[in-house]
């Protein structure tokens, strides 16, 4: 542990993390969460030695800057420590689990044969630029990788090369939302992919400990990345779709709706497989994976003539043997 608790939970923050270290959980970005908690309680209640109510519910007051995801992942770290407070014979008090509910899903973008192929083609014409020297090696495998796997832009950005595993074929996500990890295994003409970039941008910048650094070696920003994005999809001619601009993170969407076609058409029990898909995309609960069901019978027809064929490598086989 790299930081120091100062509030008076310090001892009981430590051995919390430290528990879920035990257990196989990095707990690095909760971690992040609970050094933000406590130095509010050290702030706001100095003198405070219980989980009360009061700080719990102070604790809880969404900022005007937070959309609601970023507001409901501020609070679970907490409820998960006041579980730990309980379980250790303390009273705590536990923030309920709906008392920062879902909002209202963003109607996704699925990315079009076209409109994939232009975004491509932007991608692998980036030119380089003096003082970035990797950046137009990063991107274009970057985005694809989001597309191949159906990952979220935050796992892709965060991804070290300890969690690339180019031999078997794999990638390690690590306590991703939810504050879970899982397993993804890439397909052959991906992995072929994420060897070529590997192999050079490791002689541009050896060592490096990120898979997708920037040129400074550090974690690309999530607004940085967004912005890049928005400049090749500008350039793609790719613009807004109905209320909503598409977003790098509708890739994740778009695999799973282009997986889900690819089961109908080679005649699999889509309901069956689903579980298979669920476990693939990280999802909490398999009714996150059903949402994408209703995604397919509105586009049967525009995605009737996708060439598959021509994109085998962007539609990996979803297995469950990890």
């Amino acid at each position: 542990m790299t930081y120091t608790f100062e509030s008076l939970f310090d001892k009981r923050l430590c051995g919390f993390v430290q528990q879920k270290n035990a257990v196989g959980f990095p707990y690095n970005e909760s971690l992040r969460l609970l050094r933000d908690f406590d130095r509010f309680c050290l702030d706001r209640f100095p003198s405070e030695t219980a989980l009360t109510k009061e700080i719990c519910l102070a604790w809880a007051v969404r900022k005007n800057t937070e959309g609601n995801n970023t507001f409901r992942n501020r609070l679970m770290p907490v409820r998960e420590f006041a579980r730990y407070l309980n379980r250790c014979g303390e009273p705590a008090f536990v923030l309920h689990p709906n008392f920062a509910k879902k909002g209202q899903r963003h109607i996704p973008h699925i990315y079009s044969e076209e409109e994939i192929a232009e975004l491509w083609d932007v991608l692998d014409h980036l030119r380089p630029r003096k003082g970035y020297p990797i950046r137009h090696f990063v991107l274009p495998t970057l985005v694809r990788l989001l597309y191949c796997c159906g990952l979220r832009p935050c796992e892709a950005r965060k991804l070290r090369t300890a969690d690339v595993d180019l031999e078997k074929g794999r990638l390690e996500i690590m306590e991703s939302k939810g504050h879970k990890s899982r397993i993804v295994m890439i397909a052959d003409d991906v992995v072929e992919m994420c060897r070529r970039y590997d192999e050079i941008v490791s002689r541009l910048m050896p060592g490096r400990e990120l898979f997708f650094p920037n040129s400074d070696g550090n974690l690309y920003t999530k607004e940085w990345l967004e912005k890049t994005f928005r400049i090749a999809k500008a350039k793609a001619g790719i613009g807004a779709s109905g209320e909503h601009s598409p977003r790098l993170y509708d890739f994740r969407h778009t695999f799973a709706t282009h997986r889900l076609y690819q089961w109908m058409r080679d005649g699999k029990d889509v309901t069956a497989m689903l579980p298979y898909l669920s476990a693939y995309m990280g999802h909490t609960q398999l009714s996150d994976t059903y949402y994408y069901i209703h995604l397919v019978p509105g586009l049967f027809e525009k995605m009737a003539g996708f060439d598959y064929s021509a994109s085998e490598h962007l539609l990996p086989e979803v297995e469950c043997d990890e």
